[in-house]
C-alpha cells in the first residue's frame, strides 16, 4: 500500500515539472477606421478574413454619449467608424489599412459620394504608436493611387461610442433596403472581384 502510494505521489509529481502544452493566449488587436457610412465600411470588414467581429460606432467628437440624430446635427464632432477586433496572425494591421483605402475615397473631405459632412470624413483613429506609425506609412503608400490628395486624418483614439443596436450589421439585416442594394452590395461585389475581401 505504501509503495503504490508513493508510486502515485512520485508520478504527480513528475507531470507537474512537464511542459504544457496550453494553448498560447490570445493576441487579439483592434482598430478603428471612418471611412464614409459605417453600415458600408462594417459590411466590407464583416467580410475580411481574420477580423472576427466589426462594430459601428461614433468617434473624435466632444459630445458623451452621442446618438444617431447627434451626429446628424453635424454639432457633435463625431465620425460614423467602426471598431474592428481581429486576429493579427490571420492578418495583419497593414493589410487592413490596404481595404481601407481601397473600400473607399481618402481624397473627398467630409464626403462619400452623395453622403456629405463631418460625420462622412476619412479617419483612422490609432490605438498606440504603432499603430500611428504605420498609418502614416499605409497613407504616403496609397496616395501613389489617387491623383489628387489624400485627406484622411490619422489621430489618437480617446473613445469609441458603440452606435444604436439597430445599426449594427445593417447590411445584413436588410439588403435588399435602397441604400444597401444599390451602394453598399455594388461596393463589395467590385472589392470581392478585385479580390480585396472575402465573399
Amino acid at each position: 500500500m505504501k509503495v503504490r502510494i508513493l508510486l502515485s505521489v512520485l508520478f504527480l509529481s513528475l507531470a507537474m515539472t512537464l511542459p504544457s502544452e496550453a494553448k498560447p493566449a490570445s493576441k487579439i488587436e483592434f482598430a478603428t477606421f471612418g471611412g464614409g457610412c459605417f453600415w458600408c465600411t462594417e459590411a466590407v470588414f464583416q467580410r475580411v478574413p481574420g477580423v472576427l467581429r466589426s462594430v459601428s460606432g461614433y468617434s473624435g467628437g466632444k459630445t458623451e454619449n452621442p446618438t444617431y440624430e447627434d451626429i446628424c446635427s453635424h454639432g457633435s464632432g463625431h465620425a460614423e467608424v467602426i471598431q474592428v477586433e481581429f486576429d493579427p496572425v490571420v492578418i495583419s494591421y497593414e493589410k487592413l489599412l490596404e481595404i481601407f483605402f481601397e473600400s473607399h475615397d481618402p481624397t473627398t473631405l467630409n464626403r462619400q459620394g452623395a453622403d456629405e459632412g463631418d460625420q462622412y470624413r476619412s479617419v483612422i483613429f490609432y490605438h498606440d504608436e504603432a499603430q500611428q506609425k504605420t498609418a502614416a506609412q499605409a497613407k504616403l503608400a496609397a496616395q501613389a493611387q489617387y491623383a489628387d490628395p489624400i485627406v484622411t486624418e490619422i489621430v489618437p483614439l480617446k473613445k469609441f461610442w458603440r452606435a444604436e443596436d439597430y445599426h449594427q450589421d445593417y447590411f445584413n439585416q436588410h439588403p435588399g433596403q435602397g441604400c444597401c442594394a444599390f451602394v453598399i452590395k455594388p461596393k463589395i461585389s467590385k472589392l470581392q472581384n478585385k479580390g480585396v475581401i472575402g465573399k
